[in-house]
């Protein structure tokens, strides 16, 4: 809607919308470049393409990652590296209140601006010529930390019931959690216990983020004292 309104004028653009958009096109252009290069040569997926099939072939699928999880090419099929950067796609996956599954395009926006400001020192989270606010910090890094167990959980128990690489569960369970619903062919393969862990994840992480993420920003304490400040050794 605003970009409808405002798509001359990026200047009157919320710092969510911008988030979005400029999130949105890092994530296709490093997506592409990432699976284009890494089975460029493979003979099972982008291998037989000529030169302009596979950039297509390399953008469609880093679009997937992120949305649909239809796929052009066999997964199952692609190198140990190019699962691992579909994993993080997939964790990332797209924007608020849409469809897409993952931790969201905002919430990895927000860490890395976090990130960049704690490196330089700035006494504030300054994101697109604005001040972010402090309870936002806090969201993001507990809505992708609690992410981040459940999915080292989730693999850790399939990988002791299935005594299947990490690589493939890793997959498996990123796919879930982001309810992608692509696959490197060992699903069918994988106990009940595995396959009910995955449905299960499937479904907490398609409403546990947004609600939890919803419950973080209208839950507020408000206390009559503040507790004496000490600052722990990090690193």
């Amino acid at each position: 809607m605003q970009l409808r309104k405002h798509f001359r004028t990026p200047r009157l653009w919320t710092m969510h919308t911008r988030l979005v958009v400029v999130g949105t096109a890092v994530l296709l252009v490093l997506g592409t470049a990432l699976i284009t290069v890494l089975e460029w040569s493979n003979p099972q997926t982008l291998g037989p393409l000529s030169w302009p099939d596979r950039l297509l072939a390399g953008f469609f699928q880093s679009v997937q990652t992120r949305t649909a999880g239809f796929n052009s090419v066999d997964i199952g099929e692609m190198g140990s590296t190019t699962w691992l950067g579909i994993d993080l796609l997939m964790f990332i996956g797209g924007g608020p209140a849409g469809t897409a599954g993952g931790i969201k395009i905002t919430t990895i926006g927000v860490l890395i601006f976090i990130i960049i400001s704690e490196v330089r020192g700035d006494a504030a989270v300054n994101v697109f010529g604005k001040r972010l606010s402090r309870a936002v910090h806090r969201q993001a890094i507990t809505v992708v930390m609690l992410a981040l167990m459940l999915i080292t959980g989730c693999t850790g128990i399939i990988m002791h019931a299935s005594q299947l690489p990490l690589d493939q569960v890793l997959f498996e369970v990123f796919s879930a959690f982001s309810t992608v619903g692509l696959s490197t062919g060992i699903t069918a393969d994988l106990p009940a216990l595995g396959q009910i862990l995955l449905v299960l994840l499937m479904l907490v992480s398609r409403i546990g983020p947004i609600t939890f993420a919803s419950i973080l920003a209208l839950r507020e304490r408000h206390l009559n004292y503040e507790l004496p400040k000490e600052r722990p050794i990090i690193g």
